[in-house]
């Protein structure tokens, strides 16, 4: 924490705590450390404080940035070290000390217990546990320290290409991609060479030109992302924090957008070619890449962080059952089982939590289904990777911009019917769709998949109960439930653990009605049994031994199940 006194002329002087990051310093609005003078430019300074540097940077202000009362002004766009204690005077009337936090100070040194005395219980260590420190995966190559000076550079570069090209237009005007690249390339490095910004250790004029090309015809940072295929998620938050998923867990990374302009560039990039749209009328857009990949963006006024992505990426190679057994996402006993079902047309839903790997499930268990038959997939976002030859795909359509157009996936559920389907396969279930799916699966429709978000097989059953409310049929809630048992053979419950592994925890089958109860068996199940040296969960996959009620079909489909595969283990 840094202490910053600043004194104006015919004002009292005012004290503000700086934690570390980087600070603009002006008269606009947007500035950090607002000040209201005639001498102090929009964007006159910027000030960096870390844990054992301070620097200032002159914005090119147009009456200087002065150390230590010298005479002559700061370089424009050049970092200055700061020792505690220095003195900033922003043209004439405003001067900024730099000091230390009261914290730091002898005294309070003293009085702070030794690092070996014992110390009380409090209280609050029990309410507020310990939240660890997000760590930083390293993409971008530029030092977490220099982020604040590339961001400044990017933003004056952009500027100035925007006064020199306008890229949309010429995007518009039919120029080929690899042109409008080398035409924006050139203007580039015309502009960072007028710069002229001298360029501390560590940082080359070759990593911002980079960016400032990913920015100016590509997706940002983002490029740097999607091109990785251990990421398999992408959050932004705004310009300047940029999370993924790597192997599970959470990371933020090093890489960062000039500013929320550029951010609303890039969702624009993602979401025109698919005919959608983002603005304040519209401040909310599904879309996807072409790979596949789930694309969502929010901006402001809903997002108060700035404009929001969120992205989820798949795999250029769709993952194999072989795949999730070799991940220890599930034993190749239950594989066998499930391929087995599908394979005698057994109707089946993925139930899961966000991000808990139902779409790449449902990938596989659809890799199953016979090449000789004909598959329907209904989704929001394409995001299903079939190879089967004989398939239709749909995907839903939200409205245009006169609130027209509407297709929804209910639409195109009942769509299917008249198709002469084979096989439904719904991305998923999220609305009154759900009933007209559960219709096709108990009129000849057989061996339909989909999924829905859940936390347990119990819960999923009651999820579709509500699901089908939401159609606007007022149905007895004993109907509803008929339907259901009658329509469901098998739910597989998938989670994401808290070590960001994915397991397949349940497969149960729906059996009966008993009463108004709808009664189920778990086929398998995980067990846990704790934790190893890598801190990743250990445990076991096990069948219960309970044997499926439709071994008869099994039989009848002369396919090979042995029943042994149910019969449980011998607890060691």
């Amino acid at each position: 924490m840094t202490e910053i006194i600043i004194r104006r002329t015919g004002k009292n002087p005012v004290r503000a705590s700086l934690p570390d990051g980087a600070y603009l310093i002006g008269a606009g609005k947007n500035c950090h450390i607002p000040l209201d003078s005639p001498d102090v430019s929009g964007r006159h300074a910027q000030l960096i404080v870390s844990d054992n540097a301070i620097t200032v940077m002159d914005l090119g202000s147009s009456n200087g940035t002065y150390v230590n009362g010298s005479a002559e002004p700061l370089f424009a766009n050049q970092m200055t070290p700061l020792a505690p204690g220095s003195v900033l005077r922003l043209g004439k009337n405003v001067e900024i000390t730099i000091g230390r936090a009261p914290a730091a100070d002898a005294s309070a040194r003293e009085s702070r217990p030794q690092k070996d005395a014992p110390r009380p219980p409090e209280t609050d260590d029990f309410l507020a546990p310990d939240r660890g420190e997000i760590p930083v995966l390293t993409v971008s190559g530029v030092p977490p320290r220099l982020r604040p000076l590339v961001q400044e550079i990017k933003r004056q570069a952009h500027k100035e290409l925007l006064k020199r090209m306008n890229l949309k237009k010429m995007a518009l005007s039919g120029i080929s991609e690899s042109e409008l690249a080398d035409q924006a390339k050139r203007m580039i490095r015309e502009i960072l060479s007028v710069l002229n910004v001298k360029l501390p250790e560590g940082l080359s004029v070759e990593v911002i030109e980079k960016e400032l090309i990913q920015e100016a015809i590509g997706l940002g940072p983002l490029e740097y992302l999607i091109a990785r295929d251990d990421i398999s998620e992408i959050m932004v938050n705004g310009p300047n924090q940029v999370y993924v998923e790597h192997k599970g867990m959470l990371y933020r990374t090093d890489a960062a957008f000039a500013d929320d302009n550029q951010v609303l560039a890039s969702i624009e990039r993602i979401v025109a070619p698919l005919g959608r749209r983002i603005d304040e009328s519209s401040p909310m857009v599904d879309a996807r890449l072409a790979d596949g990949s789930r694309v969502n963006a929010i901006i402001p006024p809903l997002s108060l962080v700035g404009p929001t992505i969120t992205i989820r990426k798949f795999t250029r190679t769709p993952l194999q059952a072989r795949d999730l057994v070799n991940f220890g996402s599930i034993s190749p006993e239950m594989v066998k089982f499930l391929a087995v079902c599908v394979a005698v047309r057994k109707n089946i839903i993925i139930s899961g939590g966000t991000g808990s790997g139902k779409t790449t499930l449902l990938n596989v268990l659809s890799s199953f289904l016979p090449n000789r038959e004909r598959i329907v997939t209904i989704e929001d976002a394409a995001e299903l990777q079939l190879h089967q030859e004989h398939i239709v795909r749909l995907e839903a359509r939200p409205p245009n911009i006169e609130g027209r157009g509407e297709v929804t996936i209910r639409d195109l559920v009942r769509n299917s019917l008249r198709m002469r389907p084979d096989r439904i396969v719904v991305g998923e279930c999220r609305g009154g769709e759900a009933l007209d799916m559960l219709q096709a699966m108990n009129t000849g429709h057989d061996g339909s998949l989909t999924t829905i978000h859940a936390n347990s097989p119990r819960d999923a059953l009651a999820r579709l109960e509500t699901l089908v409310l939401m159609s606007g049929f007022d149905l007895p809630l004993r109907a509803i439930r008929e339907q259901v048992a009658s329509a469901i053979n098998i739910i597989v419950q998938i989670t994401r653990e808290r070590d960001g592994s994915r397991k397949v925890v349940n497969i149960s089958e729906i059996v009966k009605m008993e009463g108004d109860i709808i009664t189920m068996q778990d086929i398998f199940v995980f067990r846990q049994t704790g934790w190893d040296a890598r801190n990743r969960i250990t445990g076991v996959f096990e069948p219960t031994g309970s044997i499926p009620s439709f071994m008869e079909d099994i039989r009848r489909a002369k396919l090979d199940l042995d029943v042994s595969l149910f019969s449980p283990r011998k607890q060691s």
